[in-house]
């Protein structure tokens, strides 16, 4: 037989093993990140945000792990930026991890915080491609957004001699970024309420906290017999960003 006669006949066989050769897997970094509704990114001063990467059509678990880190330069996260302008660092709290990936991979990212407070944690979640490379560690990386607002309520204090108790909440974004009169989160946009309720979670009555002059703090007084046999909600919302945020107050002593 000549030689191109042989040629020929190995070309196929040659062509279909190298089809049946698996391509070899890529090291691709991943970098998400988690910004407070309204505010700067969740970094280690809030516990972090919880980052979750699994098989969107398996759910199989790929990484996951927290957000560390600061919250991010103030400046350039709240000032006015061109859309698309990056806006983290390399000390702004993110979660990083290096996926092996031999094909783009349909994954859901979900975040859940923050981790410092489980009452007010909330979570969220997108679906996207991941391609091998490093597409997705460009600009700020994958961006989660939390909804949200922490509520800390303290228990009701006990009655004093005028017959008032006094409710106390510590209210902040979830970034744990401070709320103040005239500050960036202007304490005037927050609506604070704390609602009684029964037995069976129906509201009895609700009672508007104003800003107490301590960073974040809102309180009232309200008549102590009031809460005999009732819980407190305390319910926080930011009237320009729609985050809101719940939490039950202990029981007073």
């Amino acid at each position: 037989m000549t030689f191109p006669g042989l040629l020929s006949r190995l070309l196929p066989g040659v062509a279909a093993a190298l089809l049946a050769v698996p391509a070899s897997a890529e090291p691709t970094p991943v970098t998400v990140r988690v910004l407070s509704q309204g505010g700067k990114y969740v970094g280690s001063s809030m516990g972090g945000a919880m980052v979750r990467i699994a098989d969107a059509a398996t759910g199989r678990l790929l990484a996951e792990g927290p957000t560390s880190g600061g919250t991010g330069d103030t400046g350039r996260i709240m000032g006015p930026q061109p859309r698309g302008t990056a806006l983290a660092d390399e000390r702004t709290a993110a979660f990083r991890a290096t996926l092996d990936l031999d094909r783009p991979q349909l994954v859901q990212i979900s975040a859940y915080g923050p981790a410092s407070d489980p009452q007010s944690a909330v979570s969220v979640a997108v679906t996207r491609w991941l391609v091998p490379g490093p597409a997705a560690t460009l600009g700020d990386g994958i961006v989660l957004e939390l909804p949200g607002l922490v509520v800390r309520p303290s228990p009701p204090a006990p009655a004093e001699a005028d017959g008032s108790a006094r409710i106390t909440a510590q209210v902040m974004l979830m970034c744990g970024c401070p709320i103040e009169p005239g500050g960036l989160w202007d304490s005037a946009r927050f609506d604070v309420s704390a609602v009684l309720v029964d037995a069976a979670g129906r509201e009895q009555a609700r009672h508007r906290l104003d800003y107490a002059g301590q960073t974040g703090l809102f309180a009232a007084r309200i008549p102590a017999a009031a809460l005999a046999g009732r819980a407190v909600r305390i319910i926080a919302i930011d009237t320009r960003t729609g985050a809101a945020g719940v939490a039950m107050a202990p029981p007073g002593g």
